[in-house]
């Protein structure tokens, strides 16, 4: 059995409520920080709306005319962890505007480099996790999947999982029933990938221990001309 009690993983809510509560999206953000906890990994999670972490492209938004920041202490939770999970709600087919400013932000951090020259964000997993009552999980994914790509993380394979219900207005995931149970609880397509998702989160984070070979990619070495 390999042993994962080495890695942080940190999932981050971007749900558009104000305060922290048991949402959907914190539901199914659960169900896979759940097996990484049984499994030894070293869990964090964040709700993005706790913190002043205002739109924009730069390391500290408050050198362009904000007054509060809270970005920088948000980036070392980030910095911190070889697992990224983003879980955010559907809204009109696309994410969250919250979940938008976390790219942005992440974006803003695409200069750093490690010691091999790479992007900062080399070595590290990413995946998604989504819900909502409207079509859009795979979209969203996409969104997600190749915004992490671009910046450096390493997208394992099926590394998203989703629950948006039938088309229209309804219960949404984990909201309570007339019968008491929660929706979509025991949906086996959404547990499915559910749990690939997370296994796969691990397994990649655990094989890029090492870090990524730097032939070829490491961006010092090309701006000395070699």
């Amino acid at each position: 059995m390999t042993d994962f009690s080495d890695l942080k993983a940190l999932f981050i809510n971007t749900s558009l409520k104000k305060s922290r509560t048991e949402s959907h999206t914190q539901l199914l953000l659960n169900a896979s920080s759940s097996i990484m906890e049984k499994n030894g990994v070293s869990v964090e999670h964040l709700y993005m709306n706790d913190w002043q972490v205002p739109p924009g492209v730069y390391a500290d938004m408050t050198e362009h005319g904000w007054d509060r920041d809270q970005w920088p202490e948000v980036w070392r939770k980030v910095e911190a962890a070889e697992i990224l999970v983003i879980g955010t709600p559907i809204w009109l087919g696309e994410e969250s505007s919250v979940c938008r400013v976390l790219i942005e932000r992440l974006y803003a951090m695409s200069g750093k480099m490690n010691d091999k020259g790479q992007s900062i964000f080399y070595g590290k997993a990413g995946g998604s996790v989504i819900t909502g009552n409207e079509d859009g999980i795979k979209h969203c994914a996409m969104t997600i999947g190749f915004a992490l790509s671009h910046l450096g993380y390493t997208i394992p394979p099926q590394a998203d999982c989703g629950w948006i219900g039938e088309a229209g207005p309804g219960p949404s995931y984990g909201d309570e029933l007339g019968d008491g149970s929660r929706a979509a609880f025991d949906n086996d397509f959404t547990k499915r990938n559910t749990t690939i998702m997370t296994w796969n989160l691990m397994h990649i984070a655990k094989m890029l221990e090492s870090g990524i070979p730097n032939h070829g990619n490491d961006r010092e070495a090309w701006k000395a001309g070699c």
